[in-house]
């Protein structure tokens, strides 16, 4: 249950993370301040982490900042950083009645912002690899009837459909099922990190004639459990290419040209927006 004053709280926490964000779409805040965060954290005392310095605290005052809180630390997993949340949640822009892959769902707490956001009509399809927080998150999620979790990888297997694809995890290249899985204007956000470790968050849009790219900002996340990635045939990407990537294909339906900047073995990214 929520530690008394949980309420007042999470109404300024939502606040400062809307304004820190510089979220566009007011629901946003509202899920923030609607979801008890600690209702998906350990028991107290909990481990908050901010700008690299970690503060062990049994105040709720102290997970309701813009604050990483350690889940498993050895394992390296948290509940992720809120404003940086709240901003690829704003790009995605969810919107009810539409379907949601969240990959890499940990304990639920922002599958379960991403339900909210999604209502009345709307489901979420939350995938987690580790066992233990799938768990979890399925207790923690199941006053959520329109969430369903899955104790497995989302990676390298066929997917629904679906208008948003949400990944919480870093990836070497996305997986091309992610992007098959994609409705025409559908959104799949990601941390591609070519260089394990850090890269760029981008935000893929399904439109009449390609993928096109938008770089977000610099993050560094836990790789993605389950996978079989491989590195970029060729050679690993420079800067100045993660910077240029404007688009990204499926090998099968059309293959790398002078524009690829990296290329994988199902998809590859290219510096031309779609339809050149």
């Amino acid at each position: 249950m929520p530690q008394e004053g949980s309420d007042h709280y999470r109404r300024a926490y939502a606040r400062q993370i809307a304004r820190l964000a510089e979220v566009r779409d007011g629901r946003i805040e509202l899920a923030f301040e609607s979801v008890p965060r600690e209702a998906f954290l350990p028991p107290p005392p909990w481990t908050a982490i901010s700008m690299g310095v970690a503060v062990r605290t049994s105040e709720i005052a102290d997970i309701y900042d813009n604050v990483l809180v350690a889940i498993d630390p050895e394992r390296g997993i948290n509940n992720g950083e809120p404003a940086l949340h709240a901003a690829w949640i704003d790009a995605a822009r969810p919107r009810p009645g539409e379907a949601v892959i969240h990959v890499g769902a940990g304990t639920g707490y922002y599958t379960a912002i991403l339900a909210l956001l999604v209502q009345p009509d709307g489901r979420v399809e939350a995938f987690e690899y580790e066992a233990d927080l799938a768990a979890q998150a399925a207790r923690n999620l199941s006053s959520y009837a329109n969430v369903t979790v899955h104790a497995a990888s989302a990676f390298g297997r066929a997917l629904p459909k679906a208008d948003i694809v949400y990944v919480n995890a870093g990836v070497l290249a996305p997986d091309v099922e992610w992007l098959r899985a994609l409705n025409p204007g559908g959104r799949l956000i990601f941390p591609w990190q070519p260089h394990k470790g850090w890269g760029p968050a981008l935000l893929v849009t399904r439109r009449a004639g390609g993928f096109s790219v938008q770089s977000l900002m610099n993050v560094g996340f836990i790789s993605c459990s389950g996978t079989t990635e491989r590195i970029s045939r060729g050679r690993l990407p420079t800067e100045a290419d993660l910077a240029a990537v404007r688009s990204i294909w499926i090998g099968s339906t059309r293959a790398p040209d002078s524009s690829a900047v990296a290329v994988y073995d199902d998809v590859w990214f290219s510096s031309e927006k779609p339809g050149h």
